[in-house]
């Protein structure tokens, strides 16, 4: 009998894992003894979090990340086949989205391993849910580009697609927050609403929705903090 690949919520930061991780989803994650990991040391890291007597030490690490070669993932499954559990996790929030544990649970479908999700923070969809943005029609567009020029065109871009009502999330790093900000200000329509979503879940979370002209009366200071946005402008007639 196999064994399942269970997707392991972690979570956005801070050290308050009950107010964000069901107690089920706590019980399991400490049963596991095989991880497929985005990063080996916050993967321990969290694991002492959550139990602090963690067999660290009797426990198989497996690291994933977006430069692992695809030769190298293959035996990343093997605990499952040989009928063992495997946790699949992220560096924050769900695995799968914005990171690269899709690689593992297309292997996992491609062998006929059972893939179970668990419930859990993911910052993109709290971002979009607390928004008042469009719900229906929406689209995840990662990261943008980090040069200058690439990173205008495409926040343009998203803006146009954003037309009638198609919301548009995207995310950035701590230290290229304050700078997309930016770019988005001086370049959307004054009347494009824009949600700033930033360190969700913890003690200074911020979340608000304004147009682009009425944030730039009041440009909140995002250095150093995790921010997902989400674009939307309302339908204007013309090309």
């Amino acid at each position: 009998m196999t064994g399942s690949v269970y997707l392991i919520p972690v979570t956005l930061g801070g050290d308050d894992f009950l107010k964000v991780i069901p107690g089920t989803v706590l019980e399991l994650t400490r049963k596991l003894r095989f991880f497929i990991v985005e990063d080996i040391r916050s993967a321990r890291r969290y694991l002492r979090l959550i139990d602090r007597n963690f067999p660290i030490d009797g426990t198989v690490f497996y690291e994933l990340s977006e430069h692992t070669p695809d030769e190298e993932t293959e035996h990343y499954l093997d605990p499952a086949i040989n009928g063992s559990d495997i946790g699949l996790m992220s560096e924050a929030g769900l695995p799968g989205i914005a990171d690269p544990g899709a690689k593992i649970i297309s292997l996992a479908h491609k062998k006929n391993i059972t893939v179970t999700p668990l419930a859990g923070p993911s910052s993109i969809i709290l971002a979009l849910i607390s928004s008042g943005l469009n719900g229906q029609n929406f689209s995840f567009n990662g990261y943008l580009p980090v040069e200058s020029a690439k990173r205008t065109a495409r926040i343009k871009e998203l803006e146009r697609i954003s037309r009638g009502g198609y919301a548009q999330v995207f995310m950035e790093t701590p230290y290229r927050s304050q700078k997309v900000l930016e770019t988005i200000l001086a370049v959307c329509n004054e009347n494009t609403k824009l949600c700033i979503a930033a360190d969700i879940t913890l003690r200074d979370e911020l979340i608000k929705t304004k147009t682009v002209s009425e944030w730039k009366k009041d440009v909140p200071d995002l250095k150093d903090r995790l921010v997902v946005f989400v674009l939307q402008q309302s339908y204007l007639p013309g090309p």
